[in-house]
Formats: structure tokens, C-alpha cells, sequence
């Protein structure tokens, strides 16, 4: 278990997702996908949940499916890492960046934003989703410097800008 985190993402274990596509095309079901850690029975959660058109992805970090992490010490090499796990992710249960409609990154050293915030917005800067970046104390391996939940929502068209008239 030493090799395995309890927020790993396993890009290999989406190779799989076709398997779950009759079921997907059902509104009123709900695929739980695993990347197949021993953490996920474990704790009791699942790597994606699909529910009608509505992604939701756990904690994603910058590893593979060894529980190897990538990118140590460097935070934008890490982001780029996470948001190509979620895209692999996403694209296992036919969904793509562009459906993405939130990120939440829970980083351990909020000085290196700018490093956080190139990544992301070189996946994301057309997509613009609703995005939350937060300082923790640290994450389940102390070399890794990020993990990013997001959401998604499969179908949207085009993305139309609006400015609020007060904030």
C-alpha cells in the first residue's frame, strides 16, 4: 500500500470507461469509476461519479498509476499533470476540458500561484470555469503540491461572456 495515496488518479483505470457506456446513456443513472487504489473502499469514495450529464471528479493529483509522483518540487509541471489526469478522466466517460465548469485547487504554498495559475490557465483560459484556489497545511504525500477537484457538464454549446454590473 506504500506505492498508493488515497488521492491518486489512475489514468490507466479509464481504459476501461467503454464498458460503462450503455449504462451511460441512461439520465437517471449513476456510474461510481474507480482507478482501483485499495483507498477508494477504504475510505468509501469513488475517482469520478457521473450522474446524467454531471461529472464529478475527486482530489486529483500529479501521479500515475504507480502512485509515482510527477513533477516534485515543481508546482507547474504539477498542475499541467493534474488537469492531463482530468482530462483523461473526463475523456473516459466521453467528456472533454470544455465541459468543465469548476476547479478547486488545494495547494501547499500559496506563494507559487503564479506557477499554479499558468498551468491552469494554459488548459482552461478559453473554458474560464469557476475556480477556488485554497492553502492547506499539506497533502497526503508531502511532495505533492496540488490537488484540483472539478466539476463538469457535458453538452454545454459555446461559452458566452458577461460582466457583472456590480460585484
Amino acid at each position: 500500500m506504500d506505492s498508493f495515496h488515497p488521492f491518486t488518479f489512475s489514468p490507466l483505470s479509464f481504459v476501461l470507461a467503454p464498458v460503462y457506456a450503455p449504462l451511460m446513456e441512461s439520465e437517471n443513472n449513476r456510474i461510481n469509476l474507480s482507478s482501483g487504489t485499495p483507498w477508494e473502499p477504504l475510505i468509501g469514495f469513488s475517482r469520478l461519479i457521473k450522474v446524467g450529464d454531471h461529472i464529478f471528479i475527486s482530489g486529483t493529483t500529479a501521479s500515475n498509476a504507480k502512485g509515482e509522483i510527477f513533477g516534485v518540487g515543481d508546482p507547474y509541471l504539477q498542475t499541467k499533470r493534474v488537469i492531463e489526469n482530468v482530462r483523461t478522466a473526463l475523456e473516459g466517460v466521453g467528456a472533454k476540458l470544455s465541459d468543465v465548469v469548476r476547479t478547486r485547487m488545494f495547494v501547499t504554498d500559496l506563494t507559487k500561484l503564479e506557477h499554479y495559475a499558468r498551468a491552469h490557465r494554459e488548459f482552461f483560459e478559453k473554458i474560464r470555469p469557476a475556480a477556488t484556489m485554497l492553502q492547506v497545511a499539506r497533502l497526503v504525500d508531502a511532495r505533492m503540491l496540488i490537488n484540483m477537484e472539478v466539476d463538469a457538464v457535458v453538452g454545454a454549446k459555446e461559452v458566452v461572456e458577461q460582466r457583472l454590473s456590480r460585484y
